[in-house]
């Protein structure tokens, strides 16, 4: 179940939590933050990523042509990945990107936490939804301790997907919210 919990950054409390999509994407669409969700295909569990582009293709092509995007790819991530515990550790602390950053899940879960204005917009993705989180956005990503995520990737330029950290330990400070 897709959950957005919003929090004060200086004290934690919740202002808001929510499970309603349309609810979702219209307080993550105040802070320029796209939410939605798109049908899902019927791909047998572990699915190649040509198998998901594939069965993706026509959604992606619109938001392609919609967003000026270049091209997508697909990322796995679980709980076997032999740098599972790294990869989880790079994405952990708040950080920015000089591109959006926009995934669709196709299986699995994970929290996109974004950092604005004082708040922490806590977006627990699964099956099902699309997010592009604007360019230098502070943020940070958690699939959790056992990730299983695999997810359509949207960029116009990779190199805008490196993690740009801003040295504050407020990832480390405030829970994420599981589904």
């Amino acid at each position: 179940m897709s959950l957005l919990t919003i929090r004060d950054a200086a004290t934690g409390a919740e202002t808001l939590k929510t499970d309603d999509p349309k609810l979702m994407a219209e307080a993550l669409g105040a802070i320029g933050v796209r939410f939605e969700r798109w049908p899902v295909a019927a791909l047998p569990e572990g699915a190649d990523a040509d198998a998901v582009l594939a069965a993706y293709r026509p959604q992606l092509d619109a938001f392609l042509r919609e967003s000026a995007a270049g091209t997508a790819d697909v990322i796995r991530l679980t709980a076997d990945h032999p740098q599972k515990d790294a990869i989880r550790a790079k994405f952990l602390s708040e950080h920015i990107h000089t591109e959006d950053e926009v995934r669709f899940f196709h299986e699995g879960a994970g929290n996109f936490v974004m950092h604005v204005d004082g708040k922490i917009y806590d977006a627990h993705c699964t099956v099902g939804d699309l997010i592009s989180v604007p360019a230098n956005t502070k943020h940070w990503f958690d699939a959790g301790a056992v990730p299983h995520v695999t997810a359509l990737r949207v960029f116009t330029d990779t190199t805008g997907w490196t993690p740009h950290y801003t040295g504050s330990d407020i990832a480390g400070r405030i829970p994420v919210s599981v589904g």
